[in-house]
């Protein structure tokens, strides 16, 4: 049977898009579009550099502000010079108006300063890195600071810059002292142009910051100060941080005394300690010359100038100096008298204090060296008024006028002294001395153990028994006796009764011319006499019973018992 024929298929084109390609379209417009809204929400990208990316790590170290993380580091590479590591951050959209030209860049880790130890929160929550927001152009490429700042930028306050001899210990951090309160702090140092004076960079804040005027003092409050007074020692600091950490302190005088509010491009001097800033307070100096026979070992330059305990100046130089005309040595001492330390009453020490000081030499004022502590051997120049003393000038025609000078009683006097005690004690025989001080002990020793001194010893204690025994017998007589002397008196009253008439009387009284008057009373008068040795012997040996042995013991002697 016959099979159909097969129809060949009829092609037809169709007009238009096909629906298939609609899937790929639309995955298309879906990617652009998030793309573009993760383009859109993405924050800035910034790069900040650092010397070394210690603590730093890609995809865990944040970015924060004020503890609120704003960002995430997303990579760290070497600069292309390596001296430097790159840190790129990308930073959330809001936070864009950050980026600054004066935005600041840091890294958080614990940090032990001069303020005490920050950052330990990081020991538990890890390393990051803090922004602080400026002021300027938009940036995105920043260098970043090796240690947090210590003022911010959003703190009120004034910046000063102190000129200082030397650093000593001070450092970033370091407290800036008003009355004992801190006020303020060291933002950092740096090497002046001179290479000579370092300056420190400070800031204080409000509203300590209106006590800094163009007259403002400013002196180190790191050290301690030492005292010795009537009271004694006295030990003085600013505070224990500064004593550790270092200090500065401050002071402003009254309004009244000058001085404005304005400091913009003032450097102020950072004096050592506040006495130095009192010693120059005084302005008019005048300078003297002296010229010493002594030794000036121990004087040296700012040794004090006194008069009668009270400092008037200072020593400016010491120097040996040689003098070619006589070929010899001579040490010229310069000194600064201050003529404001002395109150006049007057207006010569003002108007013309050479003069006075001149009138003064004729007077007797004359400088001599002393002693001001033995156990350094410092010295100091005491003015003493010595009318007496001869006026003792080099005249070596030098610039300054000549004070005349005496010898002191200064620690190389004292040093003599003792070297001539020293050398008559060298002079002692000791050999011979000990030798005699032991033939004395030997016979001090034969003496007091031999025979002699144990019989003399017995002997005497024989003689007080003796005395005793004298002593308790004529104090049983002593009444006895005085009775019997009174019955005598008895008895020549009654005789005189008795011969009442047959002797001669005047007015019934015995006639002064009278033999028996005569006798009568020279009779009354021995025995009165006898009655008081008698009283005096009994008194005298009970206060000294070995008169019976030794004597009557001196009239002195006597007293004192």
């Amino acid at each position: 049977m016959n099979e159909p024929a097969m129809r060949e298929p009829v092609v037809r084109e169709r007009s238009g898009l096909s629906l298939i390609w609609l899937i790929p379209l639309l995955t298309a417009l879906i990617g652009a579009w998030l793309v573009l809204h993760t383009l859109t929400d993405q924050g800035p990208l910034v790069t900040i550099t650092f010397r070394t990316a210690d603590g730093i790590e890609v995809d865990k170290t944040r970015i924060k502000y004020k503890s609120l993380s704003i960002g995430m580091v997303e990579g760290v590479r070497f600069s292309p010079d390596f001296s430097r590591v790159e840190v790129r951050a990308r930073l959330n959209k809001e936070a864009a108006h950050f980026l600054r030209r004066d935005t600041r860049f840091w890294v958080v880790r614990p940090t032990l300063s001069a303020r005490g130890i920050s950052g330990l929160g990081t020991l538990l929550s890890g390393t990051y890195i803090e922004i602080e927001p400026g002021q300027g152009a938009p940036q995105s490429l920043f260098v970043g600071l090796e240690t947090p700042p210590v003022v911010h930028s959003d703190m009120a306050g004034k910046r000063i810059t102190l000129m200082a001899r030397q650093l000593g210990s001070l450092d970033r951090g370091s407290p800036v002292y008003y009355q004992g309160i801190v006020a303020g702090e060291v933002l950092g140092y740096e090497m002046a142009n001179d290479y000579r004076n370092v300056l420190v960079h400070a800031f204080v804040k409000a509203p300590y910051d209106g006590l800094v005027r163009s007259n403002t003092r400013f002196w180190s409050g790191s050290g301690i100060d030492l005292s010795v007074g009537p009271d004694g020692l006295r030990v003085k600091t600013e505070s224990l941080q500064a004593l550790l950490f270092g200090g500065i302190a401050f002071d402003t005088p009254d309004p009244q005394d000058g001085g404005v509010e304005d400091i913009a491009g003032l450097v102020f001097t950072l004096h050592d300690d506040l006495k130095s800033i009192k010693d120059q307070s005084y302005v008019s100096k005048i300078r003297f010359v002296l010229f010493f026979d002594d030794s000036v070992r121990g004087l040296t330059v700012g040794a004090p100038v006194e008069f009668k305990g009270i400092k008037v100046g200072a020593v400016t130089d010491v120097r040996l100096e040689y003098d070619e005309s006589k070929s010899g040595f001579r040490i010229p001492v310069v000194i600064e008298i201050e003529p404001e330390r002395i109150a006049e009453r007057g207006e010569r020490m003002k108007r013309a204090p050479k003069e006075a000081f001149q009138a003064l030499v004729k007077r007797g004022l004359r400088a001599r060296l002393q002693s001001g502590n033995l156990l350094t051997g410092q010295l100091y120049i005491d003015m003493v008024m010595q009318p007496k003393a001869p006026l003792r000038l080099a005249n070596a025609g030098r610039a300054e006028p000549e004070l005349p000078t005496v010898r002191g009683a200064g620690f190389d006097q004292l040093m003599a002294t003792a070297a001539g005690i020293m050398e008559q004690l060298d002079r002692v025989d000791y050999a011979a001395l000990g030798a005699d001080l032991q033939g004395t002990l030997k016979g001090t020793n034969v003496l007091l153990n031999g025979p002699q001194l144990q019989s003399s010893l017995a002997d005497l204690a024989v003689s007080l028994a003796s005395v005793r025994s004298i002593l308790r017998t004529v104090d049983s007589h002593a009444e006895p006796i005085a009775a019997n002397l009174e019955q005598a008196l008895g008895a020549a009253r009654a005789a005189l009764e008795k011969s009442k008439s047959t002797m001669a009387l005047v007015d019934g009284v015995i006639a002064p011319d009278a033999p028996l008057h005569h006798h009568t009373v020279r009779l009354a008068q021995e025995l009165a006499a006898t009655a008081r040795s008698l009283r005096s012997l009994v008194d005298m040996l009970e206060r000294n019973p070995q008169a019976l042995l030794f004597g009557k013991p001196p009239v002195q002697e006597q007293e004192q018992r």
